[in-house]
């Protein structure tokens, strides 16, 4: 242990890492390598007392974290610095000389060494090559020195000294800062040390500091958290960088939600408890509020009300949330979030809508792994254990919705490892894609039109192409009136949203393909429950495996009735069939019971670092084939991508009128039958509707019309007009109907007359 009263240290073993914990509570000052000298110099005394770690951590309200990397550097200079002082040649080789000038010298070389070195060690390097250039100066202007001899050893030891200090990484990486360095100046340290802190009452780590030499790309706000886009020098991964409220609080607010953390953690919530995790947190919530408040009034401690909001929101994410992946979740721009394993020194990792592949400035622990494993055992009543390594299930925050995807041992050995893929809280709509260009009004319309048309639909993509994102929209072009049932492994589909917009709607949750020992329904057999449940649209949250041919008979049993539609991973029709017919064992003649295959893929730039989602295809499935869809002509594109224009495109079979489905569709409907033009132009009308509400939002800056709230009341009234319009006259009059709906527009965005 140090002599100085103001700290301690220990060094800890954890797992491979061997780590110094300072004990920095009693030091007036923030413990900072790259800021204090002093700080620098206990670091150098408590590594030389040591020996070999791998991981520097003081304790001081918050920990700060020093990697090995960062580490090593620190230790580098620590080891020559005790190779210098047991050197006593070095040390007082002038002694003997009985002369002012060499004993001068002598303790110039003690001064940077004792005085500076372990504050400033490239201060004492600079001061060192300094002092070898005006030995040299002394030498040429007067080559018949009488102390030459002295002088050139003197020299000869400094040449030492310096080749020592250039051998180290912090000089060798110090290096293109040093021209014109000022004695004193900490801003190169800075550049070199970047530590990572946690507050007390959370275990993530966070790496503060922007960096130094990154290019900011984009800054905004997320509900009080400061987020900044850094490109980075050398790398192709962007950083998306994060500064939280809970790190910018005073001491005296981190001194409140510590001790309230503690008070709170002594109750362990149960099982009962995380089944309705939304009571849960507003029960945590006002628990929470109160204590802090309590607490602050014993500390003597003003806060306003608002800054008691502040810290309640805080601790109900370090106690019964789930910390910053919280934060994440709220940005809308972040799509998925991977935390790879061993947790501690690896960075989450986030997609982004605009910059695509990010690594974050946030580094989760262990213990964070750990606590999240056991909330989301409990909220899911899923086993997470060595007979089942993989929990799949999801998560519902007050604005969010995600799911979750847990390894852990023995499928992964280095430990827990998780995959969030984010949802809104707030279904997605067919105008909201043509706002961010995942399809275009015409792509829009014509789905409108065969959902209502009542026919069987698979949403087709590769991952994170926006599947599961397009099922929910066509559930909100289907009228209210009709009955939804969904069934899930892990509830991602905006059924609760619905049900609030008034939509008559069942969701069942069946077990996951690859979980075990669970009390849940199989999938395959939830779909054929449906069919027992009366007259209803179906919607399958993903067809993975034996849920395959039971969907398939459901799409059979409902035709013509309602919608039946699904999610595949495939990425063009003949991959659906593909993976339908060769992998899940659907035969050939019941594939056929498939009427579209709605195809959605990532886009990418020429660079490969940008993408981005798009409907690429809309497909029908012929059923005059007997062998193989694509060699008999059994797919007809109706709309597909074209990259020049960065849109779908409509084919011939489209806007010739050879679309087999929309002529069944039109069988079905009296005024339609073997009137290709009137179909065609129910479906323009749909299309001038989608564009005219996205433009509308644009607008009034608005985009809450883009929302489920307005899209569904803008469809109802749709439907409504289309029926009086066709009472009154005795056909669908397109112009009269876009009219009398453009004036119902006009006037409910006056009035505000809409969810």
């Amino acid at each position: 242990m140090p002599e100085d009263k103001e700290y301690s240290y220990e060094v800890v073993r954890e797992g491979s890492d061997v780590i110094l914990k300072v004990n920095y509570e009693n030091v007036l000052s923030p413990p900072s390598i790259e800021e204090d000298p002093v700080c620098m110099s206990r670091t150098i005394n408590m590594l030389l007392e040591a020996g070999k770690v791998t991981k520097l951590i003081f304790q001081q309200k918050r920990d700060f974290e020093y990697d090995f990397d960062q580490v090593q550097i620190i230790q580098e200079i620590a080891s020559l610095y005790n190779k210098f002082v047991k050197n006593r040649d070095l040390m007082t080789f002038l002694l003997a000389k009985d002369n002012p000038a060499s004993k001068s010298r002598q303790a110039l070389l003690q001064k940077f060494v004792y005085s500076i070195m372990k504050k400033d060690p490239l201060g004492a390097y600079v001061l060192i090559r300094r002092e070898r250039r005006e030995q040299e100066h002394i030498l040429e202007s007067d080559p018949n020195n009488l102390d030459k001899e002295t002088i050139q050893e003197f020299a000869r030891v400094l040449d030492h000294m310096l080749d020592e200090f250039e051998a180290t990484a912090l000089i060798k990486l110090a290096q293109p800062y040093v021209m014109g360095y000022k004695l004193g100046d900490r801003s190169i340290y800075k550049k070199l040390f970047h530590p990572t802190i946690k507050p007390d009452f959370m275990f993530t780590k966070l790496m503060a500091s922007y960096p130094q030499e990154g290019e900011v790309l984009a800054n905004y706000s997320i509900a009080n958290t400061d987020v900044t886009i850094f490109e980075l020098p050398g790398s192709v991964n962007y950083l998306y960088h994060i500064v939280p409220p809970e790190f910018k609080l005073t001491e005296a607010k981190y001194d409140l939600l510590d001790t309230a953390r503690s008070i709170m953690a002594e109750h362990k919530p149960t099982r009962s408890e995380f089944v309705n995790p939304a009571l849960m947190r507003e029960v945590f919530y006002n628990v929470g509020h109160d204590l802090i408040e309590e607490l602050a009034n014993k500390q003597d401690v003003r806060l306003r009300l608002k800054e008691i909001d502040e810290l309640a929101e805080i601790l109900v994410r370090y106690t019964v949330g789930f910390g910053l992946i919280e934060i994440l979740l709220n940005d809308p721009q972040i799509q998925d979030i991977s935390i790879n394993s061993p947790m501690g020194n690896i960075s989450m990792f986030i997609v982004h809508g605009e910059f695509g592949d990010c690594k974050t400035n946030i580094i989760p622990t262990a213990s964070d792994g750990e606590s999240w494993a056991t909330k989301l055992r409990l909220m899911s009543g899923r086993p997470l254990d060595e007979a089942n390594p993989i929990l799949d299930t999801e998560l519902e925050l007050p604005t969010v919705r995600a799911r979750i995807a847990v390894i852990s041992p023995p499928l992964n050995p280095s430990g827990l490892a998780y995959s969030w893929r984010r949802h809104r809280i707030k279904p997605w709509t067919l105008p909201l894609f043509i706002k961010y260009k995942m399809m275009n009004p015409l792509a829009a319309g014509l789905m409108s039109f065969i959902v209502d048309g009542a026919r069987t639909i698979l949403v087709a993509g590769t991952r994170s192409a926006g599947k599961t994102s397009l099922l929910g929209s066509l559930m909100v072009e289907l009228m209210r009136r009709t009955r939804i049932i969904t069934v899930e492994d892990t509830l991602e589909l905006p059924s609760d949203a619905l049900r609030k917009f008034g939509y008559n709607i069942q969701p069942l949750k069946v077990a996951a393909a690859l979980s075990k020992g669970s009390s849940e329904v199989p999938a395959d057999e939830g779909i054929r429950s449906t069919l027992r449940l009366g007259d209803s649209a179906l919607f399958v949250g993903e067809v993975r495996s034996t849920e395959a041919k039971a969907l398939y008979e459901a799409m059979r049993v409902g035709a013509l009735a309602n919608v039946v539609a699904g999610t595949i991973h495939a990425d063009s029709p003949y991959g659906i069939y593909d993976r339908v017919v060769n992998d899940l064992g659907v035969p050939k003649t019941s594939f056929k019971a498939t009427d579209i295959a709605l195809v959605a893929n990532p886009i990418r730039s020429p660079d490969g670092i940008h993408r981005w989602r798009r409907v690429t295809q809309i497909t029908e499935v012929r059923k005059f084939w007997e062998e193989d869809p694509l060699r008999e002509n059994g797919f007809a594109d109706l709309m597909k991508y074209d990259a020049t224009t960065d849109e779908l495109q409509e084919s011939e079979v489209l806007i010739n009128g050879e679309s087999e489905i929309l002529k069944a569709i039109a069988g079905n409907v009296k005024e339609w039958a073997g009137n290709w033009d009137a179909v065609w132009d129910n479906v323009l009308l749909r299309t001038k509707i989608k564009e005219r509400v996205v433009k509308a939002a644009a607008q009034t800056g608005d985009d809450n019309l883009l929302e489920a709230g307005f899209v569904i009341v803008a469809n109802d009234e749709f439907h409504k007009i289309s029926e009086r319009v066709r009472e009154e006259v005795g056909a669908l009059d397109s112009d009269r109907i876009y009219f009398e709906w453009e004036s119902w527009l006009k006037t409910a965005l006056t009035k505000k007359k809409f969810l």
